[in-house]
């Protein structure tokens, strides 16, 4: 069992919390509004617990970003203490919403979110994931007919393998996972959100995942 603390209750944080929670991890959400608490504990698994992001960050073992991937990285500058030592999965993609509210330009072009925040974070292990598919497919691989890829990017072997762990426990097979290399291979990983909008403007929200076909 480990100690995650889940920054982000929205679909990407709940959907990961009521998954690792049911593979025996002991989870934390950690959420902006202690007043979501009550509404947020309805909808996912019993043995979730909540706290605010601060406190999230502090007490666990490994923390998962999915806040918001254009505040992320300010977000997390300021929990820099209580990251410290600590093993970060970034699993966000920080855009431009378009009009339609779909996601638009990248925000750090020539760059990549996971590079901003392990250059801000160079006490934190940062490790780019899941950020290629929609929310449901981060949870449940299996249910598309292909089987999808989760990429990972990260400078630490040590953390890249307990990522590789956790994505396991996710319904992740060992095939299906891609080690691209470095924390600079996650602006490859990134950059393929571009192609989600135009997907999801001709297919409607149906679970999909950007990946590789061998």
């Amino acid at each position: 069992m480990t100690s995650i603390g889940i920054l982000g209750a929205g679909r990407v944080g709940a959907n990961l919390a009521g998954k690792l929670s049911a593979a025996g991890h002991r989870v934390t959400l950690g959420v902006r509004n202690p007043d979501e608490t009550a509404a947020l504990a309805a909808g996912t698994a019993p043995q979730t617990a909540f706290a605010d992001q601060r406190t999230a960050a502090r007490t666990a073992d490994i923390v998962i970003n999915a806040t918001p991937g254009d505040t992320s990285l300010d977000r997390l500058v300021g929990l820099r203490t209580e990251l410290s030592g600590k093993l970060l999965v970034d699993v966000s993609n920080a855009t431009r919403d378009a009009d339609d509210g779909l996601p638009g330009d990248l925000c750090y072009p020539g760059s990549s979110l996971a590079e901003k925040l392990q250059a801000a974070l160079p006490d934190t292990h940062v490790v780019k994931t899941l950020n290629t598919m929609l929310f449901m497919v981060m949870t449940a691989p299996e249910s598309l007919a292909t089987p999808p890829t989760a990429y990972l990017s990260g400078d630490d072997q040590n953390a890249k393998k307990t990522v590789t762990g956790l994505l396991g426990d996710l319904g992740w097979q060992p095939a299906w996972i891609e080690d691209l290399g470095g924390v600079t291979t996650a602006r490859a990983a990134e950059a393929m959100i571009l192609v989600v909008p135009h997907v999801l403007r001709r297919r409607g929200f149906k679970p999909f995942a950007v990946s590789l076909a061998r």
